[in-house]
């Protein structure tokens, strides 16, 4: 319940910031010949005339339909739009995800194994470098390098596998600094907890320790952060995208932004709300399946 109150608030917020907006929506989607008395029929035809209060009512019911609007900019429907832009944001994001979680969850673990060593300074340093650095300039820089002075790789497009290697570096290198340090902090938490000195105590084998009993409580939170970001692959990353000139939602969501194509704004960001919503429940869960505490508070302990 608190969910879909929240779905509501968003969308309200979201309908209520497009409108504000400066300028005039029909500006944008016609000629500056066309007359006045045209652009008020437009404006007529188009709702935008009524009420703020009415006009919200009226796309709320359309959405509750499945109706999201037509875009102003591509005269086409809104979500006939988002379906043929998703697969591409999920391949970029969903590749980009599954390979940080693969290089950065092993590493965070190594590094709070080997605290204050050598491997762990380096490691942590340099993603923090990474973080710091932003996409766009890295994007830059690997497209100077691996595709202008080496010729390995495409500059842009989607039609080969060849084309996503750089975006998908590009995002997995710039994300996988945070996912490092959380995984080292709350491995090094788990290592003070008293289950860990038990199954040291009752000779379990270092390798069973670290994978079953530390790893596993550690992703606790991991797993929250991963689940937070499972939205963000519909829209997917705009500057990336953007750049790299691949057709995904974040460049659909850009473009309809520049040119006030609020129709496509309000579909693209109100999804967003409603995944976040879903994955913050399905989080949840999961953390329910791997931290028996949870469930027991959410149970009432012993009842």
């Amino acid at each position: 319940m608190q969910g879909l109150l929240l779905v509501i608030c968003v969308s309200f917020l979201v309908f209520s910031l497009m409108y504000m907006m400066p300028g005039d929506p029909v500006d944008m989607i016609v000629d500056r010949k066309v007359s006045e008395e045209r652009k008020a029929e437009i404006a007529h035809e188009m709702g935008y005339d009524q009420p703020f209060l009415t006009q919200y009512k009226n796309w709320a019911t359309d959405v509750l339909h499945g109706d999201f609007g037509t875009s102003t900019r591509y005269k086409s429907d809104v979500w006939d739009l988002m379906k043929q832009r998703i697969p591409y944001s999920l391949t970029l994001c969903v590749w980009s995800l599954i390979l940080e979680l693969v290089i950065a969850l092993p590493l965070g673990l190594l590094c709070a194994i080997k605290k204050d060593g050598f491997f762990d300074r380096f490691t942590v340093n340099f993603s923090l470098l990474l973080t710091a650095v932003p996409s766009f300039w890295l994007a830059a820089l690997f497209i100077l390098f691996f595709s202008v002075q080496l010729g390995w790789l495409p500059i842009s497009g989607y039609a080969q596998p060849a084309n996503w290697v750089l975006p998908i570096a590009v995002t997995v290198l710039t994300g996988m600094g945070g996912t490092l340090r959380i995984t080292k902090t709350e491995v090094l938490e788990v290592f003070n907890e008293k289950y860990v000195t038990t199954a040291y105590a009752k000779g379990l084998p270092k390798k069973t320790v670290m994978i079953k009993h530390v790893l596993r409580n550690s992703l606790i939170l991991v797993t929250t952060l991963v689940f937070m970001s499972i939205p963000w692959l519909i829209s997917g990353a705009v500057i990336i995208e953007k750049i790299f000139g691949l057709p995904g939602m974040g460049n659909l969501l850009l473009n309809s932004i520049i040119v006030q194509d609020m129709p496509v704004v309000q579909a693209v960001l109100l999804l967003i709300a409603i995944l976040t919503v879903i994955c913050n429940l399905l989080s949840d869960i999961v953390m329910g399946f791997l931290d028996p505490r949870i469930r027991l508070s959410l149970s009432g302990g012993d009842n």
